[in-house]
């Protein structure tokens, strides 16, 4: 059964019957955007989806994906959490046992086409399988796996610069061959659909359908939340990832803080606690922990009547969350003087796309803002 849709081009999806669907997810994130899609495409048969859950090992992210996995199974979804990352043994096993399922499977749901575990997972299947296959948001990432698919390059995260040592360039090397084939598996071809289910601003190529994710699960579900005075300050994990200063971050936060009276810090999940703690003592902001994606969180409230935030998923994602609300969000540029030594050439330009792009957010000079240049105007 092929999708009833155009085979490129943009919009909303009509409800299909759902015929043995598999998910597979790696962060809290994908999965909220898995219900997005079970919502959109099968309102009346959740039951009939698979949900596989792969954790990593942070407990950040693990905490948060046991939170979701309550909501998926709530709205009747088949969830099943598996270990795959447990030592040699437990992943062959577990590979195996998935690339079985997925040849079964005539729609196949990928929450990141980045991982080296999907892609293995991927080539274990053969080209000749019929499926229907999914890509949902995994945040900003999408626009450059769409970007990447429609050149036809190899499937690298944006912020990641291609060498690290020899170790890095090594495993590079030897995983080549499946991050090709994962490609092709990927690439629309007769017999097989593929479909972005996507947040962001996307353009695809051919033979690519793309719906479009407006959160209408979520804000069906939570809400409209309560809104306070404050501003509250989106952190990102852009230091994590060596993209950014850490002195520089912190400077930029206090700013930020200080121009627009920001009272809380909501911190990303791999932002760690050192930093935190730096971020902290450095601006007097409340630090808070979410236990479910900030879409959930900010939906829920209360929340306050502005939201801060650097380029990231959710100057995309929060304004179509909070849509019907009077809650402002704002982007706030990364300064190119803000980057490392080490970050990705491709870092400045990405960036740039993710502010420039965010449709329903107000946009921010670099730096925090002084009323001669419009703070009050957020």
């Amino acid at each position: 059964m092929s999708l009833p849709r155009k085979p490129s081009g943009t919009g909303a999806a009509e409800p299909l019957e759902l015929d043995g669907a598999l998910a597979l997810v790696e962060s809290p994130v994908q999965l909220l955007n898995v219900l997005e899609w079970a919502h959109t495409h099968y309102p009346h048969a959740p039951s009939s989806l698979t949900l596989v859950i792969l954790p990593p090992h942070d407990p950040m992210t693990r905490g948060q994906l046991r939170r979701m996995v309550e909501l998926a199974r709530d709205e009747g979804i088949t969830v099943r959490w598996e270990e795959a990352r447990g030592g040699a043994l437990t992943s062959s096993t577990s590979l195996l046992s998935l690339a079985r399922e997925m040849r079964r499977a005539r729609t196949l749901v990928i929450g990141d086409p980045f991982s080296r575990y999907v892609q293995m997972l991927l080539t274990l299947t053969s080209a000749r399988t019929a499926h229907r296959i999914t890509v949902v948001d995994d945040g900003t990432a999408t626009m450059e796996f769409v970007s990447q698919l429609a050149q036809g390059e190899r499937f690298v995260r944006w912020h990641r610069k291609g060498a690290g040592g020899l170790g890095n360039i090594a495993r590079s090397m030897l995983f080549a061959p499946f991050s090709r084939r994962a490609r092709r598996r990927l690439t629309p071809r007769e017999g097989q659909t593929v479909e972005v289910f996507s947040a962001m601003p996307v353009e695809p190529p051919p033979g690519v359908t793309v719906t479009t994710n407006d959160f209408t699960w979520t804000r069906s579900r939570f809400g409209p939340p309560r809104l306070t005075r404050g501003t509250d300050l989106v952190g990102t994990s852009l230091v994590e990832t060596g993209v950014v200063d850490t002195d520089r971050y912190l400077e930029a936060v206090a700013g930020l803080a200080r121009t627009y009276g920001a009272t809380r810090y909501f911190a990303h999940r791999r932002e760690s606690s050192e930093k935190l703690q730096q971020v902290s003592a450095a601006t007097g902001l409340e630090i808070v922990r979410p236990d479910l994606p900030l879409e959930l969180v900010a939906r829920r409230g209360p929340v306050g009547h502005t939201i801060l935030s650097f380029p990231s998923t959710v100057v995309h994602t929060l304004p179509l969350a909070l849509a019907g609300t009077s809650v402002t969000v704002a982007v706030c540029d990364v300064d190119p003087t803000w980057l490392t030594r080490s970050a990705s050439p491709r870092a400045e330009g990405f960036l740039a796309g993710v502010t420039g792009t965010a449709r329903g957010a107000r946009k921010l000079a670099h730096g925090p803002a002084t009323p001669e240049t419009g703070a009050a105007s957020v």
